[in-house]
């Protein structure tokens, strides 16, 4: 690791003495090329410079510690070199996670895409609530939301639901979200007061471009129709809705919300250069983690991440065992209770699987 880290401040060395070179501080788009990946490397060389100080000063103390003729010399050195190695260890571990690979798509917009599950139109409803608690969450990080797709049945019912947010480092905090959500309450219809159990799921696509995706567009066939309002009734007289089927794969991608059809044509696009991208992306993380079980054994899970009890009050993330017994303000957006720790999970992770190369 250490040698990774000489390898991480010889580049951030290399990279300010490109920077200070006059032929290439001319150069703007250059520059700021330069410039923004010094910035990408500052955390870490600093993090690392500051080691390699205490690393001397814990050599210093140790050398006191053998020199020192009496006690209480003895026990001032041995007290030292106890907080530096103490310190340094806490150094290395941060480091062990600066130097992580980074999910490229970290930085991107998302595309946040709810259906209505197992359980009629009490799933259909749940489909909204968590509609309203991303859009909430969302706000909570000033974030901009964007509604791309509604599918509303009546009644607050909903069939699928499909929204755009935009802020830095919203994939990175909402990428955990995607899975089956399952809900566990006394609908508004049922009279004998029996729970039922119905269920939602969340797809979070990471915004890409189209040079991210070589998405060939006669693969794709184009389908209009107009735009359907509560109910599925028919809310437009021109055919602005759009659907786009990608033949090799199935996919599906249906717009309605923009005003014109070749804006809905757009947004339907870079959902579907979204969906593509992530379908390759699972492909990869399905062989990689096929490959790990191989090493380290299966670590089945039940395919719903997370269980929204009302009658107990509780929310309970299935993947990290751990439940919050304040689901009023888990449903108001206050999520970080589970994202933090399934971030941390993902590090964990991360470091195991290095330590078995």
């Amino acid at each position: 690791m250490l040698d990774k880290l000489a390898e991480v401040e010889s580049r951030y060395i290399e990279l300010e003495a490109m920077m200070a070179d006059p032929a290439i501080s001319a150069n703007y788009e250059r520059v700021a090329e330069l410039a923004k990946e010094r910035a990408g490397l500052q955390d870490i060389v600093d993090a690392y410079r500051r080691f390699q100080r205490q690393a001397e000063e814990l050599e210093g103390a140790r050398e006191l510690l053998a020199a020192a003729d009496d006690v209480e010399m003895r026990d001032l050195a041995a007290e030292e070199v106890a907080e530096l190695e103490a310190s340094n260890e806490a150094l290395l571990d941060q480091l062990r996670l600066m130097l992580l690979p980074k999910d490229p798509r970290d930085s991107r917009n998302v595309i946040v895409e709810i259906r209505a599950g197992a359980g009629g139109d009490e799933a259909g409803i749940f489909a909204g609530d968590l509609m309203r608690l991303y859009t909430r969450y969302a706000e909570s990080n000033k974030w901009k939301v964007q509604m791309l797709d509604v599918n509303e049945q009546g009644n607050g019912v909903f069939k699928n639901v499909v929204f755009e947010i935009k802020g830095a480092g919203a994939f990175s905090r909402l990428k955990y979200e995607s899975g089956v959500h399952r809900v566990q309450r006394v609908p508004a219809t049922e009279s004998q007061g029996r729970i039922h159990t119905s269920t939602a799921t969340v797809a979070v696509l990471a915004e890409m471009d189209e040079v991210d995706v070589q998405l060939d567009m006669n693969d794709v066939e184009t389908q209009v129709f107009r735009s359907r309002g509560a109910g599925g009734q028919s809310v437009n007289t021109t055919d602005s809705a759009v659907r786009l089927i990608h033949k090799p794969t199935g996919l599906v991608v249906e717009m309605q919300d923009e005003r014109s059809q070749l804006q809905n044509k757009l947004r339907a696009k870079q959902v579907l250069i979204a969906r593509l991208y992530e379908a390759e992306a699972e492909r990869q993380r399905s062989e990689r983690d096929a490959e790990r079980r191989g090493q380290v054994g299966s670590g089945d899970r039940s395919e719903k991440i997370r269980t929204y009890n009302y009658p107990q009050g509780r929310v309970t993330d299935h993947r990290i065992g751990v439940s919050s017994y304040n689901l009023p303000a888990i449903m108001d957006g206050e999520l970080d209770v589970f994202i933090d720790q399934l971030a941390t999970q993902d590090q964990a992770e991360q470091l195991a699987a290095g330590s078995l190369q």
